[in-house]
């Protein structure tokens, strides 16, 4: 297990989709380990594959209060979305410095492959639902603040510029 470098912005690779993990295998797991340790190491409540350079629909979860309780993720996908949002301040270690306010829906259902290479559904509430949504924008090459208007988005970034 290592942590990982975090790609920072505007690398490329963020706007890159990632590729379908075909199976789960021992070097699927190796790159989700290394990743709980990226994310504890932040600290973060998620990190997706693309975030460190590989280039998978991997994400890890854990937005436990006590940690040690991470979700692995591969090939993640809403079926449902609450109608209900919830407001959050959000961030990324690859563009350090800034946040700012998402609302996406409180819950979700998300199918995916759980490290026994199984179909999974789970339904995620609140803090985990943000940052597995977080997450599979990451994977299909999406930065949370696409999600803000261009005058807010343009701030956030000149701001990111500055160094916060």
């Amino acid at each position: 297990m290592s942590v990982r470098p975090i790609l920072q912005w505007p690398d490329r690779r963020l706007r890159t989709a990632a590729g379908d993990v075909a199976e789960v295998t021992d070097a699927v797991r190796q790159v989700w380990a290394d990743m709980v340790d990226t994310m504890e190491a932040m600290p973060g409540v998620g990190l997706a594959a693309v975030q460190i350079g590989v280039m998978q629909r991997l994400a890890v979860v854990d937005a436990s209060d006590r940690r040690g309780q991470a979700v692995l993720l591969a090939n993640p996908e809403v079926l449902h979305a609450s109608v209900e949002l919830r407001p959050h301040e959000e961030a990324s270690p690859c563009l350090p410095g800034v946040s700012a306010k998402i609302e996406r829906p409180r819950a979700v259902t998300v199918r995916f492959l759980n490290a026994e290479g199984a179909v999974e559904e789970r339904d995620f509430v609140g803090l985990w639902a943000t940052s597995v949504q977080h997450q599979i924008d990451h994977l299909a090459g999406r930065m949370y603040f696409d999600r803000l208007s261009k005058v807010k988005r343009d701030m956030l970034l000149r701001r990111a510029r500055k160094g916060g």
